[in-house]
C-alpha cells in the first residue's frame, strides 16, 4: 500500500520541458515512498488556476500496448488519445503509474495472455493465476492530485473504480469518457471489461 508520494510544485521543480508529436509537456518522476516505485507526471506547461478543474489521465503502464502496439487490449490508443487530448486542455496531466499487467507484473501477464488464447477471458486468466482481476492502486495518483494542489480533475477513463478512489480522497472528479478502440483481436477483452469489471464502455 502506497503512503505518500514525493512530488511537488506543478510540475516545475525537477522537471524536464519535453516537446512531443502532441505538443509540449513538463514531466517529472514521482516516487512512491511505500515501495519506492517511479511513475511519471506529464503535464502541460501552465498550472491549473484557482478551483480549476483539470483534464487528467491516470494510466497504468502496459508494455506491450503503450510500446509494441498490441491489438490485445485498447492500452495504447487510449494513452495516445489521452495525451493528445491532454496537450491541447488549459491544464492537463497524465499520471503513468507503474502497476504493469493491472498489477500482476508483465511475466504474469503473458502467462495470463497465454490462458486467454487458450480461451479464457482477462478476468479468469487471472484468477486461474491466483491473483485477483485488478490488483492496481490508485492511491498514489489521489495523492499526486493533492500535492500539486488539484481538488478539481475532469478525469479521462472508463473505469468508475478510478472515479471512486479519487473521489473518497476527497477530490471533485467529473468523468470523460475515455476513447477505446476496438479490434476483433480485443473484442472478448473489451466484453469482460465490461461484464466483469464494470467498465463503461
Amino acid at each position: 500500500m502506497s503512503v505518500g508520494v514525493e512530488i511537488s510544485n506543478w510540475l516545475g521543480e525537477g522537471a524536464i520541458d519535453l516537446p512531443t508529436s502532441y505538443g509540449q509537456f513538463s514531466m517529472r518522476v514521482m516516487t512512491d515512498l511505500g515501495d519506492g516505485r517511479e511513475h511519471v507526471a506529464i503535464g502541460t506547461p501552465r498550472g491549473p488556476g484557482p478551483g480549476e478543474a483539470v483534464l487528467v489521465r491516470i494510466h497504468s503502464e502496459c508494455l506491450t500496448g503503450d510500446v509494441f502496439g498490441s491489438h490485445l487490449c485498447d492500452c495504447g490508443p487510449q494513452l495516445h488519445a489521452a495525451l493528445e487530448r491532454v496537450a491541447q486542455a488549459p491544464a492537463g496531466l497524465v499520471l503513468y503509474l507503474r502497476q504493469e499487467g493491472r498489477g500482476i507484473g508483465l511475466g504474469n501477464k503473458l502467462k495470463a495472455y497465454a490462458l486467454q488464447a487458450k480461451g479464457m477471458d482477462t478476468v479468469e486468466a487471472n484468477l486461474a493465476l491466483g491473483f485477483a482481476p485488478d490488483l492496481r492502486e490508485f492511491d498514489i495518483a489521489a495523492q499526486a492530485l493533492k500535492n500539486l494542489g488539484i481538488s478539481r480533475v475532469r478525469l479521462l477513463t472508463n473505469n468508475p473504480d478510478k472515479v471512486a478512489a479519487l473521489r473518497s480522497a476527497g477530490i471533485e472528479t467529473e468523468r470523460v469518457a475515455a476513447w477505446t478502440a476496438e479490434r476483433p483481436e480485443n473484442q472478448a477483452y473489451l466484453a469482460a471489461k465490461r461484464a466483469k469489471m464494470g467498465h463503461i464502455l
